[in-house]
């Protein structure tokens, strides 16, 4: 069988203006799940959609798809362009493309908004069939055990019985090890950037100081501010704040501010007086009209509970014992929030279990944003990784652009 990909192919890329490597104009599709999922928490989503972006072509038989799993605020825009207009690409462009580490000359690549998110997908923006309204604060919590469930599901829908790959990279790490756990024959590697067998209880503070900047906002009503039409943004503002602080490295903000004055001098007042400030209230703004707080609570509980080991006796070896792929790791100096010491966990945990496993420690200024960014080594290793599997799968690049 093959899958086309929801890029548009009326037009290359350099005939709209678009770099040659691009995806070019992507479309999302929205797929409707019509089986009742049964989630962690008790309670069953009897229908529900997930909003999913592809690249690339699905090859005859099925083996050169990949499924890249989003971040906290992540979401299914991972490569190319939805209009001329709109020239923000998606939001690991610089990774996904013809000749870029994940090449969709060779991989048919999968982005999906999850569960509980507001891009899309089912989440507390979404109706409510039984009451006719937005679901607000009414809609479950949510695992990354409920979000591979749903991958799952998807992977049927698509005619994909194995990825070549699942990548991802913070939360996105931890769903490809959760893909590792739950499906053992359904994927043959598992690309984990960036991550954490479990939360600290650092991050997890972190999680409940944006949670509660969130929920005290007068304007929350108990997360059912659409009924007043309104919402939270100064709570929003905050807890991106406060998040962002924690994705960049200190090295990273001098180098990016220092303490350079907005205006050139101290303004004497409790004012912004300094660039870092400046930068933060942006970012904050920036967020708080694209992201709707209760999917930013869900999303966050979802980070707090992801903890595998804890089925299995708090024995992370013997819950990766049930794996039967392969992994590759990869971490970076300057992450404080996700330390190296976080991922050479798994890295032993997974050596304990007998699998075969690759580590890379990268050394990286920008702190846990790096697993975002076009660094030249991190790019290196990913593409040389990807060729790897391309290879023992014996995938066949397209001709170009991920046409066959």
């Amino acid at each position: 069988m093959s899958h086309d990909a929801t890029a548009d192919t009326a037009a290359s890329p350099a005939q709209l203006n678009l770099p040659p490597d691009s995806v070019g104009l992507v479309t999302p599709q929205t797929f409707v799940f019509d089986e009742p999922l049964e989630l962690s928490c008790g309670r069953t989503l009897d229908h529900y959609q997930l909003m999913v972006e592809t690249y690339g072509t699905l090859n005859a038989d099925a083996s050169n798809a990949i499924l890249i799993c989003h971040a906290l605020s992540g979401h299914h825009h991972v490569a190319g362009y939805h209009s001329l207009e709109d020239r923000k690409p998606g939001w690991w462009d610089s990774a996904v493309g013809p000749g870029k580490p994940i090449d969709t000359n060779k991989f048919f690549v999968v982005g999906l908004n999850n569960l509980g998110g507001c891009h899309g997908s089912s989440g507390p923006t979404s109706i409510n069939p039984a009451t006719g309204q937005p679901f607000g604060p009414d809609f479950p919590i949510v695992t990354v055990k409920d979000w591979v469930t749903a991958q799952a599901r998807l992977a049927d829908r698509l005619g994909i019985q194995r990825w070549a790959v699942v990548i991802g990279g913070s939360l996105g790490g931890m769903q490809a090890l959760q893909w590792s756990i739950d499906y053992p024959e359904r994927l043959a590697n598992a690309m984990v950037i960036a991550s954490a067998p479990k939360l600290s209880a650092q991050n997890i503070a972190f999680n409940e100081v944006a949670r509660q900047a969130i929920s005290k906002d007068p304007e929350f009503h108990q997360g059912r501010y659409a009924d007043h039409h309104s919402y939270p943004k100064v709570g929003l503002m905050l807890a991106r704040m406060v998040g962002h602080i924690t994705y960049l490295s200190d090295e990273a903000m001098r180098e990016k501010f220092g303490r350079e004055l907005k205006r050139g001098k101290l303004s004497f007042e409790f004012d912004v007086d300094f660039q870092v400030e400046s930068y933060l209230h942006y970012q904050g703004e920036q967020f708080s009209t694209a992201f709707d707080a209760n999917a930013y609570l869900l999303m966050t509980k979802a980070l707090d509970y992801f903890d595998p080991a804890s089925e299995y006796d708090d024995d992370l070896a013997a819950a990766l014992s049930r794996a039967q792929c392969r992994f590759m790791l990869m971490s970076f100096t300057t992450d404080w929030r996700f330390s190296p010491e976080r991922s050479r966990e798994i890295v032993n945990a997974l050596v304990v279990a007998g699998k075969d496993v690759s580590y890379a420690e990268i050394d990286a200024p920008q702190g846990h944003d790096a697993f975002l960014l076009p660094i030249p080594r991190y790019m290196e290793l990913m593409q040389t990784y990807l060729n790897r599997v391309a290879s023992d799968l014996n995938i066949i690049p397209a001709v170009q652009g991920g046409q066959p």
